[in-house]
This record gives C-alpha cells, sequence and structure tokens, in this order.
C-alpha cells in the first residue's frame, strides 16, 4: 500500500508544499493529517520509547498511566520519519537521538513529566535531520497556518538556526525588522539578553514573538562590525504579496515578498492591472524583484514562474519513493515580453524556483547576486492528537536538472553599493536591460547569454 507522503508527491496542485526556512517566522509545505502508519508498528514504537522513559527514571514509571498518548505521540513521529524522510534512515540511529535529546535536555529526569521527556525525545530525533525538519506543538502548528495564508504577529524575519543563535535569510518588506536595517546574514545571538546559542528554533521563535506594541531588543553580530543591540516593536504582520508600478519607458515593475496562498492570482490581478495603465502604448518588459524573497509554497511558485511561461518545466523534485514534474500552464500573460529577475543571497527556495526557471527556460535574465540555496521540499504532518512535523520529503531541481543547493547564478552579477543607498543600482541595471532587449539593443541566447 502507498505511503500518503507518495501520494502527496504525485499530486500536482492540489496539496501545498512548503519551500521556505523558517520565520520568526515561515516555513512552509503539504499537509497530510494522521494516516500510513500500520498499528503494529506504532505500538511497537510506543513501548519502545515506554522502555526508555522507564530506564531513564531508573526503572520507575512516570505519574501518567503506561499506556499513556505520550508515547504514541512519539510513534506517530517516529514511524513518519522512518517511512517519509527524505533519505533512509536507521532505526538505531533514530532511538539514539531521541534518547540523546531526553538527556540533554533534562539531565534530571525526575524534574520532568513523561509529556517532557517524549517531547524532548522527539525534538532529538529531528534535530539529527535537517536544519528544516522540526517538532510543532499544537500552538505552533496554529501560528504555521498562520504564516501560510499570509498573516502572524512577529518581528518579519526569516531565519535558521545558526551555532552562535538564528541566522538571518531575509527580513521581509515592510515589517518592524525591515525598517530597523536588518540585513540577510545578520545573526541574531540574543533576545532581551537570553542567549540563542542553545535554544532550539521553535523555542527561539516562541522569545521573539509577544504581544503586538510589546518591544524585544535583539544582539546582532554582523560581518565586518561589532555586536550590536537593536530594539524591535513587534506587530502584526500582513504580508503584501505583490507589489507593482509603471517605470519609465513603459517597463512593469512587480516586487514579490513572498509566496504565499494566492500570490500567483494577485500577481497575474497585477500584471493585467499594469496592462490597463499601460494604454495604447502597451508595456515594454518585466521586471520581477525576487530579492530577499524567502520563500514559500511550491504551487504560488509554479504559478507566479507560468506567468512568463508557456508550458513547459518549471521544478522537478525527487522524494525517496517517487518523482514529480511541474509543469506551466499555456496562459503566458507576459505575452513573451523581455523579463528580468533580480535575485539576492536572501532569495530562497520558492523564490529560487522561479528564477531557475526563468533562467535555465532561456526565457529572460537573472541578475543580482547568487540565491541563498535551499533545494528541499517540507512536508507538514498533523498529528491526531494536535501538533505535528515539518518533514523534509523531497529535493528539488531546475529545469535543467540542477539542484538548487547550491544557489542560482545570476546571469549577470550586479551588487549594490551600501554606500548609495538612495541608489538601487541592481534596479536601475534591470530596468536598462528590459529597454535595451525591447528595443532589439540586446537579444537574449540560447545559453543565456546577452549578445549584441
Amino acid at each position: 500500500m502507498m505511503d500518503r507522503s507518495t501520494i502527496i508527491m504525485r499530486m500536482k496542485r492540489g496539496t501545498k508544499l512548503l519551500l521556505a526556512a523558517g520565520f520568526a517566522g515561515v516555513v512552509a509545505v503539504a499537509c497530510v493529517v494522521g494516516g500510513g502508519i500500520s498499528a503494529p508498528d506504532a505500538r511497537d514504537t510506543a513501548a519502545k520509547m515506554d522502555q526508555f522513559i522507564s530506564a531513564y527514571r531508573g526503572g520507575r514509571i512516570g505519574p501518567e498511566d503506561p499506556h499513556r498518548a505520550d508515547s504514541r505521540l512519539f510513534a506517530q513521529a517516529y514511524q513518519r520519519v522512518r517511512y517519509a524522510y527524505v533519505r533512509p534512515t536507521e532505526d538505531v540511529d533514530l532511538m539514539k537521538s531521541a534518547e540523546e535529546g531526553m538527556r540533554e535536555s533534562f539531565p534530571d529526569p525526575t524534574v520532568a513529566s513523561d509529556s517532557d521527556l517524549v517531547e524532548a525525545a522527539i525534538n532529538g530525533m529531528m534535530h539529527s535531520l535537517d536544519d528544516y525538519s522540526v517538532y510543532m506543538d499544537r500552538d505552533a502548528f496554529q501560528k504555521l497556518n498562520q504564516e501560510i495564508n499570509g498573516a502572524f504577529g512577529g518581528l518579519g524575519i526569516e531565519i535558521k538556526k545558526d551555532p552562535k543563535g538564528l541566522a538571518v535569510i531575509s527580513p521581509i518588506d515592510g515589517t518592524p525588522a525591515m525598517r530597523a536595517g536588518v540585513k540577510s546574514g545578520d545573526v541574531l545571538t540574543h533576545a532581551d539578553g537570553v542567549s540563542l546559542a542553545e535554544m532550539d528554533l521553535r523555542d527561539s521563535v516562541e522569545l521573539l514573538r509577544g504581544p503586538p506594541g510589546s518591544v524585544i531588543t535583539v544582539t546582532i553580530a554582523r560581518e565586518g562590525q561589532a555586536d550590536f543591540d537593536l530594539p524591535l516593536t513587534r506587530e502584526v504582520i500582513r504580508i503584501q504579496r505583490v507589489r507593482y508600478r509603471i517605470e519609465d519607458d513603459g517597463i512593469a515593475y512587480l516586487r514579490i515578498t513572498h509566496f504565499v496562498r494566492d500570490t500567483g492570482s494577485a500577481l497575474r490581478r497585477a500584471m493585467s492591472e499594469l496592462k490597463q495603465q499601460a494604454g495604447p502604448n502597451g508595456l515594454k518588459g518585466y521586471v520581477v524583484d525576487l530579492r530577499s524573497n524567502p520563500g514559500g509554497l511550491l504551487d504560488e511558485s509554479i504559478d507566479v514562474a507560468g506567468a512568463f511561461l508557456r508550458g513547459g518545466l518549471v521544478v522537478s523534485t525527487r522524494s525517496r519513493t517517487d518523482s514529480q514534474e511541474f509543469d506551466a500552464d499555456y496562459a503566458d500573460p507576459s505575452e513573451g515580453l523581455p523579463v528580468v529577475v533580480l535575485i539576492n543571497k536572501g532569495s530562497a527556495s520558492a523564490s529560487e524556483i522561479v528564477a531557475g526557471a526563468i533562467k535555465y527556460r532561456d526565457r529572460g535574465l537573472v541578475i543580482g547576486e547568487r540565491s541563498y540555496g535551499k533545494g528541499s521540499v517540507q512536508t507538514t504532518y498533523e498529528f491526531s492528537g494536535g501538533g505535528g512535523l515539518k518533514l523534509t520529503t523531497a529535493l528539488y531541481y531546475t529545469p535543467s536538472g540542477k539542484s538548487v543547493d547550491g544557489g542560482i547564478e545570476p546571469t549577470i552579477a550586479v551588487l549594490d553599493d551600501p554606500e548609495t543607498e538612495e541608489v538601487d543600482e541592481a534596479l536601475d541595471k534591470a530596468l536598462s536591460l528590459v529597454k535595451d532587449l525591447s528595443s532589439g539593443a540586446l537579444t537574449l541566447a540560447p545559453s543565456g547569454v546577452v549578445q549584441n
């Protein structure tokens, strides 16, 4: 019988596969409720966890019922990892990581309930996998769903775990973090004086969150500078999916901030409105700005890429048991006009899918900096008792078959000069390229190289 994680990878547009890293935060994926695990396997795994807890307590059973739901929760997580994780796992390694998670979190087992120990065991197991696989309790899982819908409370930064604390993948447009000057590559080492180095991702995110209007002071490590404190005022983050305008010479500028639900629809509405604004002279081409866009839903990245392609492959995914190709539709609302995509080191996952499709399908130019380089797909599994996993279940590849883990290299490298913040050199270059492509002064060769 096919595991439901395989079914997810076969479904083209019906599920939500997430590609972002970790909001303070966003993550993203498909959502599956329960299912896919045989009862005998689950009972056996739960019994093993009972034995671990009993042994750790010196042979004593905790205050909970010996047939408690906590061990069944571990069984759900354990079996899901065994059958759905992107790479094969060994039973002995997973159980060892789970035991280490308990011992590291609670050196003295007498101060912890069995539910605490089980949660620590799940976290230990997940930490042994990769940077993007994580266990979420009921509250964290609900917040994830809020983020997928494009509204949540916090600071507005995309983060991942770093040995020193939390590494910033990118700040989100129009948020406290962006306004305060937080940059891609910054590392948050402390929050209100509390070290983030030894704290796991979930607890770190919880510390950063708080009531809108409250202030938190984060300590930032930035390359080439001494560490400094930065106060940030929390607020409800509402992601404006697409911002747009017409630049000089009839060039459409499209700023995509995140790939949350309905981003593709918002983009197509924006393109339609820009065509109306352009009037009889029409548009000359498009600049698609994906800088500091940390990613989001796979479906939305396919929809966005499809707005500039007439059918054909956008991205492919490979799981342990299956592979899937995702194609663009044939509508092509861009009508074949010149396209230049802007990326930087904060452009990740879904942004890289769009940039890779445009570049490797020879549809347009990609300029700026090498992108972040996140080439994995996460799937969320909701457990029957609440909470669930965000688990890496597949890797994705550009139409050329290239993994995105090393990042997308721009066709033309353009770096903004930090000394001239009032000038956007990369955008100016993109507008110039669209103008030249539209006039015929430049042409796009099949290799993606601009020629006179």
